[in-house]
């Protein structure tokens, strides 16, 4: 009987992601160990930037859908979560999941105008449109226009300080963690096989037969459903809001695009290592706001002339070590060298 096999996974794959499990564990475990939430408050922040790197991953690493407007649909996810319930009374952690459902919904008729474009026009033409929506917000009334609104006690469930700050960072924790798992779950289907060749050559993907409008499509709206879900944790870890805050381009998709081009664009890991990075500067830099994002400017610019692919592309020159290996290989007697890890390619490059 033949030896050989095909796979996706060997040793080191299967140690890392035995060591990530572990890790998974302990964090969801800190709540009950971190008594004073000196580490479980800002790590929240943390998980919630993992979310959104990876939703956006998704999109620009693997669909090519390179979007400046993902602000919109964390905009989305505050107001919604604060129209559900502070004015019509629902449990703000059932809002989580209707804000979510409110931006996948919103997502469909953006799609219907972004996609009418390409390249560079498509990445502006996403930054317009949620300029509409902080304006529409900006103007309405029903929204609290340009006020800042703060939830309440009753509007947010009449739960204690406690509970609120714990099951906030589970859901921030289950959101990372989600986001992550729908990249490689994606990744490893036949949509993320389209998704790739979308991205390197999509009228090729469309004559053998892909169908290129609705694998973008799919990959929009998880992205829109699960970065409305984190706008909507973000106002529960912070329940204070104006238009101006929901929407910022640079707090929630500036921030984004630097985690994932300083972890690597187009790799499962890279946003995670980029994540850890931001968490580090910003630790470093916490009391020079200005100079943060300054510093992180130049950070993220040396990096994209040094190192294009990031700091998972200089690690994978000297280790081929997959965590999440997506892509099956043949393995047994006689079988060559090791299949080259996942192509770590942004999405300006051209294919090879």
């Amino acid at each position: 009987m033949s030896e050989h096999r095909v796979t996706r996974s060997d040793r080191q794959s299967r140690f890392g992601l035995a060591t990530f499990a572990v890790l998974l564990a302990v964090l969801a475990l800190l709540p009950w160990w971190d008594s004073d939430g000196s580490l479980r408050v800002p790590l929240v922040a943390i998980l919630y930037y993992l979310a959104l790197a990876q939703m956006w991953n998704l999109l620009a690493g693997f669909a090519g859908l390179v979007s400046i407007g993902q602000q919109m649909f964390v905009g989305i996810g505050v107001y919604t979560l604060l129209s559900f319930a502070e004015d019509f009374g629902v449990d703000p952690y059932l809002s989580v999941l209707l804000a979510g459902l409110v931006a996948a919904v919103l997502s469909l008729p953006v799609a219907a105008l972004a996609f009418r474009l390409r390249g560079g026009y498509f990445a502006i033409g996403t930054w317009v449109i949620a300029e509409v929506f902080r304006l529409i917000a900006l103007e309405s009334g029903f929204l609290g226009g340009a006020n800042v609104r703060t939830m309440t006690r009753a509007s947010l469930g009449g739960y204690s300080v406690d509970t609120r700050n714990t099951v906030t960072y589970l859901l921030a924790l289950g959101l990372a963690a989600g986001a992550t798992a729908i990249v490689v779950l994606v990744l490893r289907s036949r949509l993320g096989l389209a998704l790739r060749s979308i991205r390197d050559n999509a009228e090729g993907a469309r004559g053998l037969g892909v169908s290129v409008t609705r694998a973008k499509l799919v990959v929009w709206v998880i992205s829109a459903f699960w970065t409305g879900m984190t706008g909507a944790v973000i106002l529960l870890h912070n329940p204070s809001t104006r238009a101006e805050s929901a929407f910022s381009v640079l707090r929630w998709t500036a921030l984004v695009v630097f985690i994932a081009i300083i972890g690597g664009v187009g790799s499962t890991t890279g946003p995670i290592i980029g994540v850890v990075i931001y968490w580090c500067v910003r630790e470093f830099l916490e009391d020079a706001e200005e100079w943060r994002f300054i510093i992180l400017g130049l950070i993220a610019a040396a990096m994209a002339v040094a190192a294009p692919r990031g700091v998972y592309g200089l690690l994978q020159k000297r280790w081929t070590v997959q965590f999440f290996p997506v892509r099956r290989r043949l393995v047994g007697p006689g079988v060559g060298a090791p299949a080259p890890p996942d192509e770590i390619r942004t999405p300006s490059q051209p294919p090879k």
